[in-house]
């Protein structure tokens, strides 16, 4: 019995030399103290404005000033391939965001949803954009009645990160998105389609969906040459009404066409709206020559 309690104790003096000894609470990335006030919403420590790398992938490539302006003004934060980050706006006050996105110039491939209360998301939407430096995703999402919390979910793999930014936009007047506007709206029937071509100065495209309250289903695309894809957007709204669709799509280049599609039944219509947002001024060097028959021109 006496060795058995010498042995018993010289075991547990042993395993008290691996034990780490508590020198007061300390801080880690799980545990550290809350950021200040106004530094966002669910915003990861290191993935804010003292990012190098966030930062640098914000402000690279084709830069719309609109959406510099939303860098500017949220905190951008990396979403890596697979990964989900939401941002919560908790005030009834807060009754528009506006969403970004972008990468570095790989593709960009990702779900946007808009939860409100416990399995309820009356508003998602599919990206996808070739290159996300070159045609960044901009786009506005109406949310009345807080508490609202949008999440981002990177759906493309670890080497397609993202740079995402969600800023509470400021409401100026109730009036309709198309009030104002130079197009006239045109009426999309369920199943149909309309296409949207534009000159090569035309930079941008403000696009705005919209119902009589009941529920929209598009799927909006733009196209730069035969079926070739740049982006695509696949949206679903609970009251196209309430919440209708406001984007703007960075056109670069020439022969840029948007196509709208009502993937919903006969029974719910929507009004679209495609205008452009930016023009630019080419100069009469810069126009585009459709053919040719001169010397050295084959057609085969």
């Amino acid at each position: 019995m006496k060795f058995f309690g010498t042995t018993l104790l010289a075991l547990v003096a042993g395993a008290a030399a691996f034990t780490p000894a508590t020198s007061g609470p300390k801080s880690s990335a799980l545990f550290s103290a809350p950021p200040p006030p106004g530094a966002g919403q669910g915003v990861a420590p290191g993935l804010a404005r003292g990012n190098p790398v966030t930062q640098q992938i914000a402000r690279s490539g084709n830069t719309h000033p609109q959406s510099a302006a939303v860098w500017d003004a949220s905190q951008p934060v990396l979403v890596q391939g697979g990964s989900l980050k939401t941002w919560s706006f908790a005030s009834p006050a807060v009754e528009r965001v506006q969403v970004v996105m972008k990468t570095e110039g790989r593709p960009l491939d990702a779900n946007l949803e808009l939860w409100q209360g416990p399995d309820n998301t009356p508003y998602k939407m599919r990206v996808y954009v070739e290159d996300g430096a070159q045609r960044s995703f901009n786009c506005v999402i109406e949310t009345p009645r807080g508490p609202n919390t949008v999440s981002i979910r990177n759906t493309a793999n670890m080497e397609f990160p993202l740079v995402a930014g969600v800023v509470a936009a400021e409401v100026r007047n109730r009036e309709s998105p198309m009030a104002g506007a130079v197009t006239q709206p045109r009426t999309i029937q369920g199943g149909a389609l309309r296409t949207y071509p534009f000159d090569p100065n035309v930079e941008s495209v403000r696009i705005v969906l919209m119902t009589d309250g009941r529920p929209l289903n598009s799927r909006i695309e733009l196209l730069q040459g035969p079926n070739n894809i740049k982006q695509v957007m696949e949206l679903y709204t609970e009251d196209g009404m309430d919440r209708p669709y406001i984007a703007i799509i960075e056109t670069p280049g020439s022969g840029n066409v948007v196509r709208i599609v009502n993937t919903a039944t006969m029974e719910f219509p929507l009004v679209c709206q495609a205008e452009p947002f930016l023009v630019t001024d080419l100069g009469g060097s810069a126009e585009a020559v459709m053919g040719g028959s001169g010397p050295g021109f084959n057609p085969w």
